[in-house]
């Protein structure tokens, strides 16, 4: 499992995150979501740790916690949610490209 780590600074760095959980335990992964189009950070990360311990030490101790000038939002990270095939948004209820005339 991992956890999810909310309201971060834009300015973080994957080794800026690796570092405050390694005060909790052993860091396997840190992953940084960037928007597609600019490239930024999405102000949210994940953390894995080697055991559910190291987690459970991590989420009590950093949940609310101020780094870098916020307040962080530490949980479990819940699993992705599967959005299904395609993409975009349902048309509406007239199709085709005529006009009535009434």
């Amino acid at each position: 499992m991992s956890i999810y780590v909310g309201n971060l600074s834009y300015e973080v760095t994957q080794e800026d995150l690796s570092a405050v959980f390694a005060e909790y335990g052993s860091v396997k992964r840190v992953q940084l979501p960037t928007d597609r189009e600019t490239g930024r950070l999405r102000g949210f990360g994940f953390v894995e740790m080697a055991t559910e311990a190291e987690e459970a030490a991590a989420i009590e101790a950093l949940d609310g916690a101020e780094w870098m000038g916020r307040d962080l939002k530490v949980n479990k990270a819940k699993p992705r949610e599967s959005r299904g095939p395609g993409g975009g948004g349902g048309g509406g209820g007239r199709g085709g490209n005529f006009s009535r005339r009434y």
